[in-house]
């Protein structure tokens, strides 16, 4: 599944636009604890209201950032699977509200 609307950057400058679930992967397994320590998605917006971010903790495996401040949502947890992580980002993007799409809205029975 590829979305759109959204982009992903490394700290090494690596940016890849609308990434799937193997981009993503990829993009977490290419991290190190020197100097490409973290990747960020966000919206392609000039006022991003969530993004995600996913860091090399020192002690091994990565701690995961997911923010929607449109939710009140602020997320922290750590995990060493970098098949999970991708998977749920993927599932967490799927969620979100992005540029160019309809804004999803809840339905009242």
């Amino acid at each position: 599944m590829v979305a759109s609307g959204y982009g992903v950057v490394s700290e090494n400058g690596d940016r890849i636009e609308g990434a799937s679930e193997d981009a993503l992967f990829e993009m977490i397994g290419a991290l190190d604890d020197t100097d490409n320590t973290f990747i960020v998605i966000e919206p392609d917006t000039d006022d991003p209201t969530w993004f995600g971010s996913v860091a090399v903790r020192e002690e091994g495996g990565y701690e995961i950032v997911r923010r929607d401040s449109a939710r009140h949502e602020h997320k922290v947890h750590t995990e060493t699977n970098i098949s999970r992580i991708a998977l749920d980002l993927i599932v967490w993007l799927a969620a979100r509200n992005l540029p160019g799409q309809p804004t999803r809205r809840g339905t009242d029975f």
